[in-house]
């Protein structure tokens, strides 16, 4: 009740966001409620629905990345009121309030999801294009109850999870144990290690035999499983590797004699690297994934790559990560509004802090870009040659 209470007061921005996780939930619970259609209309092919039900694996990996996102930027829960201190709902209580609040979107887009896969099946009359799917979603046998409240509770679940480990309370340090400046991310090794063995294993199963496939739903030629599973483990590398990178940008627009906008903005880069580069590393192993993927289909591998459940978990996919980096930035703005307010109170203009936004980011292309084209390139190699 306290939460909906919340939202009933909170900014349109914030209910837009919120909106934007139900829209996405309800997109994943459409995709697995299809898997289900199609084991009920194909009981003898149990392989292809577990293949199936691997594939919605990506988009509901995207949506509780998302969901956490806009849970951490959430003002109504991210950080402890005066009033609701007083009354006992301290840090952990705040957190436990945001993973309700994002369960409780998650299941408005389950419920939307349901009733849109009820009415392609035909099952609700008098509306427009019921039972445009009756095929396709086995309209002709009746639902199991449990396994469909099974399937749609699994985004709710999953991402009201993940919000309360995310924003549980932490120990603080000791102030005089803090650094006075930027911390230099430890995770870049570690991320280029994990890229590097992904591309190892996508190279070593590209060469396996033709029987260890996975099929994406919706005409989409076979691929080798181990090279779906290098893909992930290069695309977890790139999620490591990112607040490195980010941060190796800022040093880049610090060097060979910078200016004042130049130090402004790389040391802001710097600062923010733990906060926007994860979501960029994010946003990078998908672009690179798209790459490959375009790269594919114009050498012939992949003659007919897009049908609508393929369609549906890509456009998840991509949203769910590039809502999610734009959410980093509003935060981090946010973040640094009494930096800039003091920069005007001493007389620095307007343009310097758009200058200093601007060179951030043409800096983060510079070092992203190329990685990123690399990386396809590397990824799509062993499927093509």
């Amino acid at each position: 009740m306290l939460a909906l209470r919340l939202a009933r007061g909170t900014h349109p921005l914030v209910l837009l966001r919120r909106l934007l996780v139900a829209a996405a939930s309800g997109g994943v619970g459409f995709l697995l409620l299809c898997t289900l259609g199609y084991a009920l209309g194909h009981p003898e092919q149990s392989a292809d629905s577990v293949r199936r039900l691997v594939w919605c694996l990506p988009p509901l990996a995207a949506t509780v990345y998302f969901a956490v996102a806009v849970a951490r930027t959430d003002p109504g829960t991210n950080a402890p009121r005066a009033g609701l201190s007083a009354v006992g709902l301290g840090p952990g209580r705040l957190a436990a309030l945001a993973a309700v609040s994002t369960a409780l979107s998650c299941t408005l887009g389950s419920a939307l999801a349901l009733l849109l896969f009820l009415h392609l099946r035909g099952e609700l009359s008098d509306l427009p294009f019921d039972g445009a799917g009756a095929e396709l979603l086995a309209a002709g046998r009746p639902l199991p109850a449990a396994g469909v409240l099974t399937l749609l509770c699994v985004v709710p679940v999953a991402a009201g999870t993940a919000t309360a480990l995310a924003l549980r309370p932490r120990t603080r340090k000791h102030p005089d144990d803090e650094p006075s400046g930027p911390v230099a991310p430890t995770g870049l090794p570690w991320g280029v290690a994990l890229v590097a063995a992904g591309l190892a294993v996508e190279t070593y199963a590209s060469r396996g035999t033709p029987g260890a496939q996975l099929a994406l739903p919706g005409r989409l030629d076979a691929v080798p499983a181990g090279v779906l599973a290098g893909w992930a483990v290069t695309a977890l590398g790139l999620a490591v590797a990112g607040p490195g990178l980010t941060y190796l940008a800022g040093r880049l627009l610090q060097s060979v004699r910078p200016g004042a906008v130049r130090l402004l903005a790389g040391r802001v880069l710097m600062d923010e690297a733990g906060r926007i580069g994860r979501p960029l590393g994010v946003v990078c192993a998908v672009a690179s994934a798209g790459i490959a993927a375009a790269t594919l289909y114009d050498a012939g591998s992949s003659p007919a790559p897009f049908g609508p459940l393929t369609g549906l978990g890509t456009a998840l996919v991509v949203t769910c990560t590039v809502a999610t980096l734009l959410t980093a930035a509003l935060e981090a703005k946010r973040s640094r509004a009494a930096t800039a307010e003091t920069l005007a109170g001493l007389g620095a203009p307007r343009q310097t802090l758009r200058t200093a936004a601007a060179l951030r980011a043409t800096a983060v292309l510079t070092v992203f870009t190329p990685v990123t084209i690399a990386l396809a390139t590397l990824a799509a190699f062993p499927l093509t040659s």
